[in-house]
């Protein structure tokens, strides 16, 4: 009972009332066309209700963590470059992938404790956020993540073929903790996290992340990359 009244009763995003007011509208009157479709709009309306709930999440706050920045499944586990906007040094790192369908939470969460050395917004393309060169291609918007000893590490907002609009209330120069809010994405698309050069991934291929509470990574840790299996 418990999980079904939190499932009900998470908060909703202020980015969706506007959007849930439009659909709410839209359901109202195609309901004066044809019951069918006044009902087609309800479940519609619901749907949209739930793409903008913005539940709290529990973060580890060990130092050195790095957590999820978008719920979702790791789909990609690979060497790459930054985005050459942020003005990195440019040297390949570990990119972890994590694809948010149209029903997962999409409010994205700080990864770890830092401040916001740069923001670049690259209006690119809207082909589908599963795609490889949806990194290089899609419009994203790219954050560099200066960590208290001197590290960097990059999160990258990409859109998808839905997503159209991201939005981003981090500034520069801002002091973020991990697992803060710092923007959303509409509606359905993909967050790249480069770590830091030497540092091994913790998460698995086909693994399901959880915003702000999915450890991707341990700065201080020794240990190499992990991998999984179905079972």
């Amino acid at each position: 009972m418990d999980a079904i009244r939190q499932a009900i009763l998470t908060p909703i995003h202020r980015e969706g009332w506007p959007f849930i007011g439009l659909f709410a509208l839209a359901a109202a009157l195609l309901f004066l066309v044809a019951k069918p479709l006044g009902w087609l709009g309800v479940i519609l309306t619901a749907w949209c209700t739930y793409f903008f709930r913005d539940p709290d999440r529990v973060t580890p706050t060990r130092a050195g963590l790095v957590i999820s920045p978008a719920d979702g499944v790791v789909q990609k586990i690979e060497t790459a470059p930054p985005p050459l906007e942020l003005g990195m040094d440019g040297a390949p790192r570990q990119r972890i992938s994590i694809f948010m369908n149209v029903f997962d939470v999409h409010v994205n969460r700080a990864p770890c404790d830092g401040t916001i050395g740069s923001i670049a917004y690259y209006p690119g393309k809207f082909l589908n956020a599963s795609l490889d060169k949806a990194s290089l291609d899609n419009e994203r918007n790219s954050l560099r993540l200066v960590l208290g000893d001197g590290r960097e590490l990059a999160v990258v907002q990409i859109a998808g073929l839905i997503a159209r609009r991201i939005k981003c209330w981090a500034r520069p120069n801002q002091p973020v903790r991990a697992g803060e809010r710092f923007g959303m994405i509409r509606f359905g698309s993909r967050v790249d996290v480069y770590l830091p050069p030497g540092v091994a991934p913790l998460a698995c291929l086909g693994q399901r992340a959880v915003a702000g509470e999915t450890v991707l990574a341990d700065l201080n840790g020794a240990e190499v990359s992990r991998y999984g299996e179905i079972r």
